[in-house]
């Protein structure tokens, strides 16, 4: 009988542990269970947030491309919509040059919102750089990056 591999189960594939889909889970984990407090508190889901910071960093946007940019399924795209524009947060606008798209931005009290919870926020994240130095988390988000580029460019 032989053995496994160092850090492979007796079928040869990888501990989980050590597998990127895994650790990718945790670590996003390990990051959102400090912000989730803050979250919880205003009432606002991960993905409501997600959606909201990305409509302040591109402005107006159609519910596609806030869907792929927020990493949000459309029919969850959707119902938070919903939910965000009952609360003031949003608006949801036709397109003048094509009726079937929706055009969607945050309203002034969406902005304020996000201006509230920032130092918050910000405060969350220092913590963060402070325990894993600023060069670190940059070096984290280039790999990152490139591997999001090298995957996307695969056939």
């Amino acid at each position: 009988m032989t053995t496994p591999d160092k850090g492979k189960t007796p079928d040869h594939l990888a501990e989980t542990r050590r597998t990127l889909p895994i650790a990718l889970l945790r670590a996003r984990e390990a990051v959102m269970e400090r912000f989730r407090p803050l979250l919880a508190a205003h009432e606002i889901s991960e993905q409501q947030w997600r959606v909201m910071r990305v409509l302040q960093e591109t402005g107006e946007s159609d519910a596609t491309q806030l869907s792929r940019l927020a990493n949000v399924l459309a029919p969850s795209l959707t119902r938070m919509l919903r939910t965000l524009e009952a609360r003031g947060f949003t608006t949801l606008k036709k397109d003048p040059g094509d009726a079937r798209r929706a055009l969607i931005s945050l309203t002034d009290a969406g902005r304020g919102f996000i201006r509230a919870l920032a130092p918050e926020s910000a405060a969350i994240y220092a913590g963060i750089e402070a325990r894993l130095g600023r060069e670190r988390i940059d070096h984290i988000l280039d790999e990152l990056d490139f591997m999001l580029r090298e995957l996307a460019s695969e056939p």
